[in-house]
């Protein structure tokens, strides 16, 4: 399954940024993705602001055009209707056409408990229906089959032997299938890619001609549509299918294009079933009513790394997806979602994606939040935040740890399983020696960084005092990883900066920023150590006068002036969201740092030549998820690499997926992570380079330990290491 989807992903990618780029270069800027997005984004705040009156106005204008529209609340509310709708008509067989809805509220299980049968037309979704599956895609819902699987389940349902190879000779087993069903049905049954207000209008965009069919020749068509497919006017519906179809397929549009507004014939009957089942309470949620503006392209579901590797049953519930985490917990309740959202790694790319700009990463970490305060941390969670919360217990641990752990990593940089595989019997110590199987761990620093940094903690002799007037100072927040496990590239960081001719201080009240328990929901943790990290930041800039905060992890920076303000402006905490305004515009991360001010204002020193029987290296760069997604870097690490040291840079394969790593989710999913690894790493190789080159330290100790536990031919460096070492 996981290598159908990792094929797919690819050419979807590629397929779609080449249809927006046309469409951009053919007709102008205003059509290119980011205008699109935006337009499709503001027709759907318009809707979900005004959602009352276009409502009345749909209702109005279909009602004129010969439709019954209903406005069910619950799943239960629109199941009976339609069940009794059924029932005052003699009806028992129904055709349908896709309908996510209809999966939503279970429609199928209702009607077949009551003596009706659905039979599902479209070619995917009856495949699922024969197999007793639910779709594991909102618009390909058997991605994760092959054609001998969908071979089989077709000889298995229809008592005869169907090929396992001739796609076309399946389809046409299909065809032949429905075409009773479509010509007996008293029902049809489809979904609605958009409600037009404006006329009372249904649009439909499908890829196989079953869904005309199906609203077509029944006497009875229903039509089931959540609220949040409500757009003002066609002229939003043309801007919804310049999108649909590009994100959800990487095709220009779909084959079929249908717009439907009253009965088609005398006789024929068209119910409209409006369907709220939770989305009243996401609308008057001020952060997850955005989640309304989705229009259900599943893209965040083909850029998910975890999603290509364990598919839409796992990763999701009934929707799939990033989307299927955030709406989950209102239409199926929290407990649906607390399961599939542990699956997300935070890469970010599904928001890069996502035509209408829904805020998924953040709306996926305030499930998690609420999930943790229904629910609770799991203990050793709950024990390690409350330790890393704690600055003092924290230092006074991880230097005993260092002390403690020779017999895993006998005096190496790695706890390797090798070393642990004799006391694996022991309580506690098989599940880290599992993991070290794939990844070798990174050992603590017997010297911290902040023991190695010597005066420059003093900050008060950096400060303005004897200063000179061209002198920069810099404040560097390391982070804890590059403190506690990796204090040489903390050491090359400032050694760079220091040979730019700077002044580098180093807070030694800094601490962690607080991403781990942030990502992993715990508020509560989570805002102490952000306001911690506020505090220190605040002196430090006092005490010493710094013109900026460098810091060389892309996954603290985001934390520092993304995720703290979102978390602070969901807690209303006005002051405390002023002070990280005031320190975020003064925050860098090294590569932009490197790049838009050393270099831009030649503070660059003189490169070393090679020494003789020195060989250039040959690099290859991964993008961390937090500089791409996130910061939107993509060429400034390049350029340095190139343009700067002069070195030769060969692109990897999808060098901007996710590495695997995503914090503890590598620890709760390792098949996962060791899968998104091995690929990554498999890119790195075929690239022929022999440095692997990144910007973020979590990102660096997946690679390098994933290198070290296979004995892999790389050398895994930060950019500032790389730099560094050809500083003359």
């Amino acid at each position: 399954m996981h290598r159908a989807l990792e094929r797919f992903a690819p050419s979807w990618r590629q397929s779609r940024q080449a249809l927006f780029e046309a469409t951009a270069a053919e007709y102008g800027s205003d059509y290119s993705f980011v205008s699109l997005r935006q337009r499709l984004r503001a027709a759907k705040d318009e809707a979900i602001a005004h959602q009352q009156e276009l409502v009345a106005r749909f209702k109005e204008q279909a009602t004129a055009a010969g439709a019954v529209v209903y406005e069910a609340r619950s799943a239960e509310d629109a199941n009976r209707y339609i069940y009794e709708l059924c029932r005052r008509k003699g009806i028992t067989l129904i055709v349908k056409s896709k309908t996510m809805v209809s999966e939503e509220i279970e429609l199928n299980h209702y009607l077949e408990e009551r003596g009706i049968k659905a039979v599902e037309t479209d070619l995917g979704e009856w495949v699922a229906q024969l197999d007793h599956e639910r779709p594991s895609h909102m618009v390909m819902p058997i991605i994760h089959k092959t054609r001998q699987q969908v071979g089989e389940v077709l000889s298995r349902a229809t008592g005869r032997e169907i090929s396992r190879e001739n796609v076309a000779e399946q389809v046409a087993v299909i065809r032949r299938e429905h075409r009773q069903a479509f010509l007996t049905a008293g029902m049809g049954i489809s979904g609605a890619n958009a409600l037009i207000a404006e006329s009372g209008t249904v649009m439909l965009n499908t890829n196989e001609g079953n869904g005309r069919m199906v609203t077509s020749l029944p006497p009875v068509h229903v039509v089931l549509a959540g609220y949040d497919k409500l757009l003002p006017t066609f002229a939003d519906a043309m801007t919804q299918i310049r999108l649909l179809a590009r994100s959800a397929t990487g095709q220009p549009m779909t084959s079929y294009t249908t717009f439907i507004t009253g009965p088609d014939r005398p006789g024929k009957e068209v119910h409209i079933v409006l369907l709220d089942n939770g989305r009243s309470a996401m609308r008057a949620d001020p952060r997850f009513k955005e989640a309304l503006r989705c229009i259900r392209c599943a893209a965040c579901a083909n850029i998910c790394p975890p999603y290509q590797q364990v598919g839409g049953h796992a990763f999701g519930y009934i929707y799939s997806g990033a989307i299927g985490l955030v709406v989950t917990p209102f239409h199926h309740g929290l407990e649906a979602a607390a399961g599939p959202q542990s699956l997300c790694v935070s890469c970010n790319a599904c928001e890069t994606v996502c035509p209408v700009e829904i805020p998924l990463p953040s709306l996926i970490l305030d499930v998690r939040s609420r999930v943790v305060a229904s629910e609770g941390l799991p203990w050793l969670k709950r024990l390690i935040f409350g330790v890393l919360a704690r600055p003092r217990l924290f230092d006074l641990l991880t230097r005993l740890a260092a002390v403690g752990q020779w017999p895993a990593t006998r005096g190496t940089p790695y706890v390797r399983y090798r070393y642990l595989r004799p006391f694996e019997g022991l309580p506690g110590l098989r599940p880290l020696a599992q993991l070290t199987r794939w990844r070798s761990l990174p050992a603590f620093a017997r010297r911290p960084l902040r023991d190695r940094i010597g005066v420059r903690a003093n900050l008060a002799a950096t400060h303005q005092e004897g200063r000179r007037s061209d002198e920069m100072t810099v404040c560097y927040f390391a982070g804890c990883m590059t403190d506690r496990l990796y204090p040489e590239m903390g050491e090359a960081v400032i050694q760079v900066l220091e040979r730019c001719g700077l002044r580098v201080v180093f807070p030694r009240a800094q601490h962690c920023c607080g991403l781990p328990a942030l990502n992993s929901g715990d508020r509560q943790h989570g805002v102490a150590m952000a306001k911690q990290t506020v505090r220190m930041l605040e002196r430090a800039l006092d005490e010493s006068g710094a013109d900026y905060i460098v810091c060389a992890s892309t996954s603290c920076v985001v934390t520092l002036i993304q995720d703290y303000l979102r978390l602070f402006e969901d807690l209303q905490l006005q002051s405390w969201l002023n002070r990280t305004r005031s320190l975020a515009g003064r925050i860098m991360d090294f590569t932009s740092f490197l790049l838009r001010v050393l270099v831009a204002q030649q503070r660059l020193p003189t490169l070393r030549r090679l020494r003789p029987g020195e060989t250039a290296p040959v690099v290859t760069y991964h993008d961390s998820c937090q500089s791409c997604n996130c910061l939107g870097l993509r060429t400034e690490a390049r350029q340095v690499i190139r343009d700067v040291l002069g070195l030769e840079l060969r692109e990897m394969r999808d060098s901007d997926v996710c590495c695997g790593f995503g914090g503890s989710t590598s620890i709760e999913h390792p098949e996962i992570a060791e899968r998104l690894l091995e690929r990554k790493l498999r890119h790195a190789e075929e690239t022929g380079a022999t440095l692997l080159v990144s910007d973020n330290p979590g990102c660096l100790m997946h690679l390098r330990g994933g290198v070290d536990a296979n004995g892999r031919p790389l050398r895994v460096l930060h950019l500032a290491q790389l730099v560094a070492e050809y500083l003359a």
